[in-house]
């Protein structure tokens, strides 16, 4: 029987992959190894997996729980890769520490186009592989042309059925299955992570508005000032919508300053905030509060509130994030899609308290196709055969509605729809073109 090593992250990840086990998506094996990565920028004194709250209460899927850092330290996970020409002396070394013997190797990773996953697929050069969504960005295009010798060895891609009714374009290049990892196990998996951390969230006098914060300035997809103007915005819509008791989830990496200006804010509209010190998966909320909203930008936990556990939600800020989003293949611009497409705008108060989940037909009709659409122009090599569909929606959908999740340049450069016409590609890059738009900037500003 084979010895199945899990690479995780995250507790979000350890737990797909405990109900995972629950379910019975995994064959049986002589030995299940959680391996823990730690990818924190620093992580010699971050916080890693095995020290979140609840992590014991999953510690009993696997035989051994090991930890990837103090393998390659002084080495960071999220950077380090094998020389090629090492390889053989790694896995010699790897099998002799984990004492793996001869034992046949089955790795279930997650984010394969990375180290440190890509790093220890490479390690073990004839083991099989699965790999299991980390959140939305798997419903997105592979990230990076993957070496055939790596893709081709990956058997199926594991996901949670966040949209039902969609399905990941991640390594659909190399025709890998994709399997659904069932709901209820899952669900069952987090109330017992609810449990175990039943004294990180105080109990509330009435089901509160639930705010999500991501730490988008760590990613540079906004500045820290404008990542806390976005959870004032946060307060203020909830407030609006009515909700007087909030509660505010910070991203667990982020500073202790980083919640002051929405405590501050919602203090003078006289509402009351709560913060969660402990660093709790979402999903542990939802278990407890049951509440009455949950808030956010564009995190996965919007999507398993809605569609996992049926609670109201709304989106705020994605217009923003996707205008000012770079490079245009950031890996970022699938969920920011996803979640704008199909959450209502807190802003929009009718909206908020009429949304009901789109059903699976409806999502197969609408947000698969736009999902195809945006995963192309990310990487239109790696789907290169999903032109034709590209093409037919951008023909036909291209609306002020859909426009937001493209843009011109990159239409153009593509020859798709909605790109300039190739007979006046050259206006772009046209010196002399420029010159007169400047112009007539200068002179539209000096007549005004």
């Amino acid at each position: 029987m084979p010895t199945q090593i899990f690479l995780a992250s995250t507790l979000y990840g350890v737990a797909t992959l405990a109900a995972g086990i629950d379910a019975g998506s995994f064959p049986s094996a002589g030995r299940r190894i959680l391996l823990t990565s730690n990818h924190a920028v620093t992580a010699e004194v971050a916080p890693g997996v095995t020290d979140m709250p609840g992590f014991g209460a999953l510690r009993s899927r696997f035989d051994e729980v090991l930890d990837w850092n103090r393998v390659i330290e002084p080495q960071h996970p999220s950077t380090w890769a094998p020389r090629a020409e090492d390889v053989p002396i790694w896995e010699r070394q790897l099998r002799s520490l984990w004492r793996l013997g001869e034992d046949r190797i089955e790795l279930i990773v997650e984010s394969l186009q990375v180290p440190p996953a890509q790093s220890l697929c490479r390690l073990f050069p004839g083991a099989a592989v699965d790999v299991y969504a980390d959140g939305l960005m798997s419903y997105g295009p592979t990230r990076f042309r993957l070496d055939p010798q790596l893709g081709m060895r990956v058997r199926r891609v594991l996901h949670l059925d966040l949209v039902p009714g969609l399905e990941p374009l991640l390594l659909t290049e190399f025709g890998v299955r994709v399997e659904l990892v069932p709901t209820e196990p899952f669900l069952k998996v987090l109330a017992e992570l609810a449990d175990a951390t039943a004294d990180a969230a105080p109990e509330p006098a009435a089901p509160p508005a639930l705010l999500l914060g991501q730490y988008l300035s760590a990613l540079d997809l906004m500045t820290l000032a404008e990542e806390e103007e976005l959870h004032v915005s946060m307060v203020r819509g909830a407030h609006a919508l009515g909700h007087r008791e909030l509660v505010f989830k910070p991203h667990p990496g982020a500073p202790a300053a980083y919640c002051r200006r929405a405590e501050e804010e919602a203090e003078r509209l006289g509402a009351r905030l709560t913060v969660i010190a402990a660093p709790v998966l979402a999903e542990t909320l939802y278990q407890r509060l049951r509440p009455a909203l949950v808030v956010g930008c564009f995190s996965t936990g919007l999507l398993t509130a809605a569609t996992l556990y049926g609670l109201p939600v709304a989106r705020t800020g994605t217009d923003a994030v996707l205008a000012a989003l770079t490079p245009y293949p950031n890996s970022n611009r699938v969920p920011l899609a996803l979640v704008d497409a199909l959450l209502p705008d807190l802003a929009d108060a009718e909206a908020v308290r009429t949304w009901t989940p789109p059903t699976p037909e409806q999502v197969r009709a609408e947000p698969a196709a736009l999902l195809t659409a945006v995963g192309f122009t990310m990487q239109p090599q790696i789907l290169a055969s999903r032109r034709p569909a590209v093409e037919a929606y951008l023909a036909k959908r291209l609306t002020p509605r859909t426009w937001r999740y493209f843009t011109r340049r990159r239409l153009t450069t593509l020859g798709l729809p909605g790109g300039i016409p190739a007979q006046l590609s050259f206006l772009p890059r046209s010196p002399a073109v420029r010159r007169v738009v400047r112009r007539m900037g200068w002179l539209r500003r000096a007549l005004s």
